[in-house]
Formats: structure tokens, sequence, C-alpha cells
């Protein structure tokens, strides 16, 4: 059994690592190389960089940034934000990233997803899926929104989920946007459906409030946990987090 991944996340808008709630209402974390630093010599298994300002701003994302984030960490690094062509990926993979995340752009083009696995291997390919939660008398569905959230696509995620895996994702960053930021635990019903439909991994994200967290999102059928405001606001450690796991009879890189 392959161990399951412990990913911090770096929210970061005009250079300043940041987390909200809901998406919205976002206070200052801290400085980006430094967390990233922090985060790598923690015992983190991967690391994810969004520069979550970039689509909003019609940019790309800064690869200054990315560059200075690289230098900072022994591990895989993922980045998304104002990713729209193939070359933008490119770039972003010279800058030091490892796997690139696409969102925004992936729904408004799909085809930017097979153009970007033909030429870079789907193994670095991750679609970013913010999910909204939606219960009516039809039963319970999860709509796609884009721009950071902000925005109803008109999809839904499931269906949007097994399309972008056909066209090549090699995996899946899913976000509950109505558990953003409230470490009231993972969207565990929506990783489960997910679970079912898709044969790439799946990295749970939007919830997280501890280790336990984490363990339903496992048993969901997640590969990995995704976890910012735990980490940035010292509420647990990346070490405490797998030692917990570990001792539940999940097997973490320790």
């Amino acid at each position: 059994m392959l161990p399951k991944r412990i990913i911090p996340c770096l929210d970061v808008a005009d250079g300043r690592v940041v987390k909200g709630v809901n998406f919205v209402e976002l206070r200052d974390a801290g400085d980006p190389q430094e967390l990233a630093a922090v985060y790598s010599e923690a015992g983190a298994d991967e690391l994810v960089f969004l520069d979550i300002s970039a689509t909003v701003q019609k940019r790309r994302t800064m690869l200054e940034w990315v560059a200075d984030v690289a230098a900072e960490v022994s591990i895989p690094l993922t980045v998304g934000g104002g990713i729209e062509a193939p070359e933008h990926v490119r770039d972003i993979l010279r800058a030091g990233a490892d796997k690139v995340s696409i969102n925004t752009a992936a729904v408004r083009d799909p085809a930017l997803i097979d153009r970007a696995a033909a030429q870079f291997g789907r193994q670095c390919i991750v679609v970013a899926i913010d999910a909204l939660r939606q219960e009516d008398a039809e039963g319970l569905s999860w709509e796609v929104r884009t721009h950071g959230g902000s925005r109803s696509a008109g999809m839904d995620a499931l269906e949007w989920a097994e399309r972008a895996v056909d066209l090549g994702a090699g995996e899946l960053l899913v976000t509950s946007v109505d558990r953003d930021g409230t470490t009231g635990g993972y969207d565990v019903e929506l990783i489960a459906e997910l679970n079912a439909r898709v044969p790439v991994p799946i990295i749970a994200s939007g919830g997280a409030g501890g280790p336990r967290d984490m363990m339903a999102a496992f048993a969901a059928g997640a590969d990995a946990a995704l976890a910012a405001s735990i980490f940035h606001y010292g509420t647990w450690s990346i070490q405490d987090v797998k030692e917990f796991l570990s001792e539940a009879g999940v097997v973490v890189r320790l």
C-alpha cells in the first residue's frame, strides 16, 4: 500500500501566504519562502503553491515566486494559478515545479488538459476542482466553481472529474468550497463519489481540522490530504499529524 500523503498548501496573494474561510475573508499567514522551507524540513510529503489572485487579475503565475519557493524545498512542488497554455506549464516547470495545477482555464478550454499532458506527461498535470455542495429535491450533487470559487461553471463536479481524467489529468485536487477554511472536516461524500468514478489519485482539500478528518478522507478514498490553516497557525504540526495517523494504522512516511 502506498503511503498517504500530507500536503500543506500555500495560497499566495500579492506575494504573501493568506488563508480565509469559504475562499473569502483572507488573512495573512506568512512569507511563502519561509513557510515552504519550514514545511519541507518538517516532513511534508509535497507542497502546493497556488497563486490565487492570478486568474482574477487576468495574469500568469509570478515565476519569480515559484523559483524562490522551489529553491527552498526538497519535496515535490505543485504550482497553480493563471495557467492558460502549454507554454505556461513549461515555464512553471522550468522555474522549479514538479507538477502544475490547472483549474479555471481547464474548464474554459478542456483541450488544454490534453495538450499539456501530451507535451509534458500526465504525471505532472493536476486538475483542480472547486466543488460546491448542493442538496435539493433531486438529491445531492456538487457544482464546479471557478475564479477562486466566485463563479458557477454550470457543470457537475463528478462528471467534470471523469472528463478531466479522460483528457489526461494524472491527479485531481478537489476542494470543497463550502468546507474550505472551516476546519469542520472534508466533504467525505464528495471524495467517496469521486473515488468510485476515477482511477487517478485524489487530493482532498477544504475543511481539515486535524488528523481525524484526514483519516476520514483516506477512508473515503483520498490518496492525500491537503491542509492550510491547521499548519499555518500552529494548531497541528506535520510531525504530530503523521504520528497520530501512524498510531491509528494509516501508512504514512515518518
